[in-house]
């Protein structure tokens, strides 16, 4: 009886190691009222919570961060994100070789005082990080082509508006001039129209397209009405004067 009593006891033992080392492994979690999936904790044992300073190696940098030992992953890169600006979703914690969830608590993964973490950013975020700063790079190439062409068409539009108030004052301007006036806008049209723009740029292309589009109609229209101006002959009427009569001087005698 002893002796079967002894193999009761190992098979109990057994079966009480195998269903702690299940309940290790299968992690069960809980809703918080907020909305986050957390890991759920054990109601039956109360400790207090405690202030863990972890060691965290992002690269080549290293970080100390001090954080409650009941706090999540998903908090610990809430404080990362202070230290590295990184947002959250960008971050990867690793600790013990396997990444942790955001709602894994620090403790019930094993992590204590001066326990290392390793930080990763995704990869998915370097690669759309790298897009953006292409997009920015395209953008900020596209603001300076549109500024200078602006300018040129800022001088162009003076001489528009000095034609205009010649015309409109009867004087007759050459031909020649409006005409390479013209080409000289259209030039600006080309350039517009090879700037790669989006976003903000755009709508500046746009509205240069349309001062441009604007000078030469106007210039169209004056050279219509530069045809109809009447060149001013002027001419110089010299007046003739005659010459002042001669006094006759009266001479007197004398003995």
């Amino acid at each position: 009886m002893k002796k079967g009593s002894n193999v009761y006891g190992r098979m109990s033992n057994s079966s009480s190691s195998s269903s702690s080392t299940l309940r290790d492994e299968d992690v069960e979690w809980e809703m918080r009222p907020g909305g986050m999936l957390v890991q759920k904790r054990n109601e039956t044992i109360e400790v207090p919570p405690t202030i863990l300073r972890l060691r965290v190696a992002y690269g080549a940098l290293r970080y100390e961060i001090s954080v409650n030992s009941q706090a999540t992953f998903g908090e610990l890169k809430k404080l990362l994100m202070a230290e590295t600006g990184l947002q959250p979703g960008d971050q990867k914690i690793m600790f013990r070789g396997k990444e942790r969830e955001n709602g894994q608590y620090l403790e019930l993964c094993g992590v204590k005082d001066k326990s290392k973490v390793l930080l990763i950013e995704d990869p998915a975020s370097i690669e759309r990080r790298y897009i953006q700063m292409r997009k920015n790079s395209r953008i900020q190439s596209a603001h300076r082509a549109i500024s200078s062409v602006s300018m040129e068409v800022d001088k162009l539009a003076e001489q528009v508006s000095a034609i205009e108030k010649s015309i409109s004052g009867g004087i007759k301007v050459p031909e020649v001039q409006i005409t390479t006036l013209i080409e000289m806008l259209m030039r600006q049209a080309i350039k517009l129209d090879s700037i790669s723009a989006e976003g903000d740029a755009s709508s500046l292309k746009t509205l240069q397209g349309k001062r441009v589009q604007k000078c030469v109609e106007t210039l169209d229209a004056l050279k219509i009405s530069n045809a109809k101006v009447k060149p001013v002959i002027v001419t110089t009427k010299w007046e003739t004067f005659d010459p002042p009569p001669v006094a006759l001087s009266q001479w007197e005698l004398f003995d």
